[in-house]
């Protein structure tokens, strides 16, 4: 089906609409990586946006139902320049087309998505509509108002505590959005794991006799966690803590640091240097924003290539690590997890 994408800032692209038949409204970035675009699509620190994906083809390889990272797709619509009519893989249970379709979500397709990703690049993230209808300028205003983001990581966050049995040492994870490769990883090495949704107390979390804290990745702007940040000030320096993504922003803001919106995101492949090594390592990240400041007494562990942001920071006395990327997916980035849990 005929359709449009327009952007907040009054550019069109012509395309077709695919998946769901449905218009959409949601927040539009980019995503470098080649592969990955069924993790990237069930990832819920997606929640709310509009994807752009700059590899040419999305869909080579199909859709399974393993590589999962939730029960659904987060994402509010899937733009690709083409996608792939007969997936070839031996773990294909459905296409992408399909995929979306049986989610209810949006896919736009046919448009050149390394010139909008330049677009996005050049004015940052920005609001934007998936329509197949002639709309006005009071309609389209209309509908980017119609959108907030503001409480996704309240949105996708577990309702109530669930446990994961095992045998190891009892870890508690803060459901902010958390992936569920997070929570196999721990599963497999045998860790007691007990997850709590976002809005938990820090006594409801002393009560459990925890080894450690995970506050996880989500979707979002760290400073609309409020309740989240002010109960982990009381939890600082009484467990030890480690944060991903987005946890390591709240983290962060409940040190006393401050936190900031990134002009267009990190979304897919991203270079990270270990500022106690040197060493260089390729991260997996997925987010709009980074910390800005960190306070005093806590060090920056890892800092960004391409722009010097922090990545990473620690403080042993406060018992605090955080890092801006995904530490479980890559074997590099995975020390940093590896190291903390040794540390447990």
């Amino acid at each position: 089906m005929k359709g449009k994408l327009i952007l907040e800032n009054g550019k069109v692209f012509e395309g077709k609409i695919f998946g769901e038949l449905a218009d959409s409204v949601g927040e539009i970035s980019f995503n470098t990586g080649m592969t990955g675009y069924q993790e990237m699509l069930t990832d819920p620190a997606g929640h709310g946006l509009m994807m752009v994906m700059t590899y040419p083809m999305i869909g080579n390889y199909g859709i399974n139902t393993e590589d999962m990272e939730s029960d659904r797709i987060h994402l509010r619509a899937l733009i690709i320049k083409e996608d792939a009519k007969l997936p070839n893989n031996f773990r294909c249970e459905m296409t992408l087309d399909g995929f979306l379709r049986q989610y209810n979500v949006t896919g736009f397709k046919g448009v050149d998505t390394r010139y909008l990703t330049q677009i996005i690049r050049d004015n940052g993230s920005m609001k934007a509509i998936i329509t197949a209808e002639d709309l006005t300028k009071k309609e389209i205003q209309e509908r980017f108002e119609s959108f907030s983001n503001k409480n996704a990581a309240k949105e996708v966050s577990c309702k109530e505590k669930y446990e994961i049995k095992g045998e190891g040492k009892r870890i508690g994870v803060l459901d902010l959005g958390v992936k569920r490769s997070t929570l196999d990883y721990l599963k497999s090495e045998g860790f007691d794991v007990v997850v709590f949704p976002y809005n938990t107390t820090a006594e409801e979390i002393l009560n459990e006799n925890l080894s450690a804290l995970i506050v996880s990745n989500g979707p979002g702007n760290p400073e609309d966690l409020s309740e989240t940040i002010e109960e982990l000030k009381k939890l600082i320096g009484k467990v030890q803590i480690f944060g991903e993504v987005l946890g390591h922003q709240v983290l962060a803001l409940a040190l006393g640091g401050k936190t900031a919106k990134l002009k267009y995101g990190h979304r897919g492949g991203y270079p990270v240097r270990d500022m106690k090594t040197g060493k260089v390592i390729i991260t997996s990240q997925n987010t709009g924003y980074v910390v800005e400041e960190l306070p005093e007494g806590v060090e920056m562990t890892h800092q960004g290539i391409n722009v010097k942001t922090i990545e990473g920071m620690k403080s042993e006395a406060l018992k605090v690590t955080g890092v801006q990327f995904m530490p479980d997916l890559y074997e590099s980035p995975k020390d940093v997890f590896v190291n903390f849990l040794k540390l447990v």
